[in-house]
């Protein structure tokens, strides 16, 4: 693994940078971080919310101008700040070789033990601080739950979804998500009876 750069870096600088590094790094208050240090505790359970998500929201955006990326394309919540989120919608037309969204609407972190407490604070005030987002959607892993930042006339609006029966309406990029259908696959500790079958 390359050795951080000892001195701040731009936005610009760090895309170079991280070119030639073997594995993804967020730029935090201007310093590349290893992505995977901060995933700590990170597990199958993740990776495969993670996964469902992708899947319903790429079939139901085929066709449509907004479309799901991964943790490889970064968003740049400030001058010295560019994240990635697990999951994110870029509504912007396609362009090659980008490694950063444009026009995001929403963005996704699914929650693993050593995250969940910046992904509900301080990332969530960076993310509210972006434009064009719409929406920030966290969601458990260790149980069917998840919260919806919407942003609103004045303020952004916060809404708690628990169960399978749930869904997430996204109006705003023409899409939904069924708690269902993040946590196929996944099972709860002590909760045998809410496992489904894949």
């Amino acid at each position: 693994m390359a050795d951080a750069a000892l001195a701040p870096m731009t936005i610009e600088d760090f895309l170079v940078w991280q070119r030639d590094q073997d594995e993804l790094y967020e730029l935090v208050d201007g310093y590349p971080v290893p992505r995977h240090r901060m995933m700590t505790g990170a597990s199958v359970q993740h990776d495969l919310a993670t996964v469902n998500v992708i899947i319903s929201l790429g079939t139901q955006l085929r066709g449509k101008p907004c479309r799901p990326t991964t943790s490889d394309i970064g968003i740049r919540t400030s001058i010295t700040m560019l994240r990635r989120p697990d999951v994110m919608v870029e509504c912007a037309a396609l362009v090659p070789d980008t490694y950063e969204a444009r026009e995001p609407r929403l963005v996704v972190e699914v929650a693993s033990p050593s995250t969940t407490a910046i992904d509900q604070t301080r990332k969530v005030e960076e993310y509210k601080r972006h434009p064009t987002l719409a929406y920030i959607l966290l969601i458990e892993t260790l149980k069917p739950q998840a919260l919806l930042y919407t942003r609103g006339n004045d303020a952004w609006e916060i809404e708690a979804f628990e169960g399978l029966e749930a869904v997430i309406g996204l109006p705003a990029i023409g899409a939904s998500l069924a708690l269902a259908d993040i946590y196929e696959g996944l099972s709860f500790p002590g909760r045998r009876d809410l496992v489904t079958e894949g």
